[in-house]
């Protein structure tokens, strides 16, 4: 080659296959202009901002799930703490279920009784029934009745594992 190519065109030459080569190595090649490399930026950059908005979407959507669950474990943990300190003249017993009572003035304490036990006329008003939990958690007497398909197939998992 000349030595005014040389000067002309510093570096070196695509040594790999044509369709990988970031210029045109033919004649009949359509040319590159710059025009249209500018236009192939604007699309990669349009398509990688509705990618990414998606994407950011997805992630707000599960911060506001996480922030529902988190409010959801809140609450229930300021009611278990509520529960512990109402009045009770008993040991409580985890998997039990107790009956939540108030007084006329006020006070609220557990029973042992239910209200069907009291003949359907508890001497107090009553509240809800609860069942503590072996977390020393509380579960509503309506949630403790439900099928928990979760602790049926740790159960399940346990038994399997022992055989």
């Amino acid at each position: 080659m000349s030595d005014d190519f040389q000067s002309k065109y510093q570096g070196a030459a695509h040594g790999g296959a044509d369709h990988s080569s970031p210029y045109p190595v033919s004649r009949l090649a359509p040319a590159i202009e710059l025009v249209d490399l500018a236009k192939q930026v604007a699309q990669a950059d349009t398509l990688l901002s509705g990618v990414a908005t998606g994407k950011l979407r997805v992630i707000a959507e599960q911060m506001r799930a996480l922030q529902t669950q988190a409010q959801a474990v809140l609450q229930a943990i300021q009611r278990d703490q509520d529960l512990h300190r109402v009045s009770c003249h008993f040991k409580r017993q985890p998997g039990c279920f107790y009956h939540l009572y108030r007084k006329p003035d006020g006070q609220r304490y557990f029973s042992m009784l239910s209200p069907q036990e009291w003949g359907d006329k508890p001497p107090h008003e009553f509240l809800g029934s609860y069942r503590l939990e072996n977390d020393m958690s509380w579960t509503t007497a309506a949630a403790a009745q439900q099928p928990d398909e979760t602790r049926e197939l740790i159960a399940r998992l346990l038994d399997q594992q022992r055989r």
